[in-house]
């Protein structure tokens, strides 16, 4: 047991975007999705089960499915929204679907999407 103690205090250091990256890599590893196994376990919690079905979703995930044909203005944004350098958002943007964001609020995503569909490119908030 004490492994098991030690795991959870590792993993209750993580960051957000770290949780996230090792979500990810679970849900790669395993083929499972930790979405489904949460709304799985919710209703075997019993009695609570309905106030965290009414829970809303408070990080958001950013992600760029297409440049619409203006890939230079996407580029553009995207590297106005990252920092990334050139390259780095060319690829970004050529590699698409792929995520710009991760564990953003509602209002940032919503933000970043409208900056993105502006410039001529397609988003999905995840």
């Amino acid at each position: 047991m004490a492994d098991i103690a030690k795991l959870v205090d590792q993993l209750s250091e993580l960051t957000v975007l770290e949780a996230a990256d090792l979500a990810k890599a679970l849900e790669e590893k395993w083929g499972v999705s930790a979405a489904a196994a949460v709304a799985v376990a919710g209703p075997a919690a019993g009695g609570g089960a309905a106030a965290p079905a009414a829970e809303e979703k408070t990080e958001f995930d950013v992600i760029l499915t297409g440049d619409g044909g203006k890939k230079i203005n996407v580029i553009k944004e995207v590297r106005a929204i990252t920092g990334l350098g050139l390259g780095e958002a060319k690829a970004l943007v050529e590699s698409a679907p792929k995520a710009v964001k991760e564990g953003v609020n509602k209002d940032e995503a919503e933000k970043i999407k409208k900056q993105i569909e502006e410039a001529g490119g397609t988003v999905e908030l995840k």
